[in-house]
């Protein structure tokens, strides 16, 4: 045994039975130390976020600054330079007749897809996420849609409703009934593509609520069960309300979905009859690229940016009190 040791050479921590703080002895030296220490962990923070802000500014930001910008110019023609004009666009906007009937046709297709898609999906996933024979096969049945390029799924699709000898007129005529012009008709016409973007659509939805479904733990049912609880009133009280953070996640993918269609429409109807398959997105491509009226398809733009941004805001307020984790 070594002799007795004073106080200074056990030291503070053996007395306490506490560990040192190595640091302890820097802090005392170097007094600044604790206050580089957290800036020094947010610069190397804000270096791993740099490529992340950069791309983002780059492809996103900064492509929308100079569209608002570029919407107060007129386009340039020819020999013609852009000249400021102020709120000229807007004003043209708001006269444009074609505007209004192609923001109606979008908003009728977005209640036409969104809620449908969603119930779709839930659906769907309940139903494969029960141990069922084939149940794989029958996932990728369900996903199959999804990983089809969508001018293939128009191409496809035209087929089915091609007037005469297409799939939906030959089933018609087993009963003697013939149909109407899907695509050529402006009663139908946005219908018919409302129907193929929830075809293509819920099955790519049914995935993220899948995953939920198998993340809720499976002793909540057996408590419900061992209750008495019916299986809608299990869904209705328990299994919606844990699916919120999945529901709010997938309702503003359907959104932005429904706003930037433009593929089905240039392959299907072209926009007509009369601008009755019309979506927004496929307006700013005629007036932008067609006509070659970039500062116009630049207001168009904006507007479609600033609906965004609205139902965004919208959708993370009323739906935000109501989610629920498990």
């Amino acid at each position: 045994m070594p002799a007795n040791r004073g106080y200074d050479d056990v030291g503070r921590s053996e007395l306490t039975d506490t560990p040192r703080n190595p640091f302890a002895s820097s802090k005392a030296r170097f007094p600044g130390l604790s206050r580089f220490r957290p800036r020094r962990e947010a610069v190397y923070g804000w270096l791993l976020l740099l490529p992340a802000l950069v791309l983002l500014f780059a492809f996103t930001h900064y492509p929308g600054l100079i569209t608002i910008w570029r919407s107060f110019f007129s386009t340039a023609r020819g020999a013609r330079p852009s000249k400021f004009i102020g709120l000229d666009n807007y004003v043209t906007l708001l006269e444009d007749d074609i505007f209004w009937q192609v923001l109606w046709n979008n908003f009728f297709y977005a209640l036409g897809t969104i809620p449908t898609s969603i119930a779709l999906a839930i659906v769907m996933a309940l139903w494969v996420n029960r141990k069922l024979a084939g149940r794989g096969f029958l996932r990728l049945f369900y996903f199959a849609p999804t990983m089809l390029p969508l001018v293939a799924v128009a191409n496809i699709w035209m087929f089915f409703y091609t007037p005469s000898f297409g799939f939906f007129d030959q089933l018609l005529g087993i009963f003697g009934l013939s149909g109407p012009n899907w695509l050529g008709d402006p009663d139908t016409a946005l219908l018919s593509v409302i129907i193929v973007a929830i075809w293509k659509e819920a099955g790519f939805f049914m995935i993220f609520y899948l995953a939920a479904l198998q993340a809720i733990s499976p002793q909540l049912e057996e408590a419900a069960m061992l209750e008495g609880a019916s299986r809608w009133y299990f869904f209705r009280r328990i299994t919606f309300p844990l699916l919120m953070p999945t529901t709010l996640f997938v309702l503003v993918n359907a959104v932005i979905n429904s706003f930037r269609l433009v593929d089905h429409i240039i392959v299907m109807t072209g926009g007509g009859p009369n601008n009755a398959s019309a979506l927004l997105l496929f307006y700013i491509f005629e007036n932008a690229f067609r006509f070659w009226d970039t500062a116009y398809g630049a207001t168009l733009t904006v507007v479609l940016l600033l609906l965004m941004a609205l139902f965004g805001i919208g959708q993370f307020l009323l739906l935000d009190r109501k989610v629920h984790y498990q």
